[in-house]
């Protein structure tokens, strides 16, 4: 029988560094995705409140270990064991990279169509938008660092794109 090797979504891809802005791989324990049912929401959120010390985060927000992941989801960095809500582990779905450095909001710009400067797209923001033709979640992590979420399948063509706009950057 094969012995099968478990390798991360950005497995020998990362990190990369170009320019004063570099980028590697964020690798949480556990991903769960959690979508109360109607009625259920503060509910679920006292829950979430006394296992993990945050409850769901409002709209393009992130709270503690929780982030607002669309209409009606979040997803919820470790593991949760909840009532009134419909919970499915997503670990294996998701790549996950940070982006950091002064010049990081100007490889964001070249890819994305959306304001990150600082002083607009603050600390625990949350942006579900397209990098390039990829649907990503962005989440602003500090002054000079965002954490991008992409299908895991798309992983290899984040860190290509993104590395190619670190390098354009870098060159200027």
């Amino acid at each position: 029988m094969a012995d099968l090797i478990a390798l991360t979504p950005c497995a020998g891809l990362l990190p990369l560094a170009h320019g004063g802005v570099e980028m590697v791989e964020v690798l949480p324990a556990r991903l769960m995705s959690v979508a109360p049912f109607a009625g259920q929401e503060a509910a679920v959120s006292a829950q979430l409140e006394a296992q993990i010390g945050a409850g769901l985060a409002p709209p393009n927000r992130r709270s503690g270990a929780v982030t607002w992941f669309g209409h009606g989801t979040w997803m919820i960095a470790g593991d949760v064991a909840l009532a009134g809500a419909a919970v499915t582990d997503q670990s294996d779905a998701w790549a996950v990279v940070q982006v950091s450095g002064a010049r990081a909001e100007d490889v964001l710009a070249r890819l994305v169509p959306v304001d990150f400067r600082a002083q607009v797209f603050k600390t625990h923001h949350v942006a579900k938008t397209m990098l390039g033709h990829m649907a990503v979640t962005v989440i602003r992590t500090g002054p000079d660092s965002v954490e991008i979420m992409v299908m895991r399948s798309m992983a290899r063509t984040l860190v290509h794109d993104l590395g190619v706009a670190m390098r354009a950057v870098a060159l200027r």
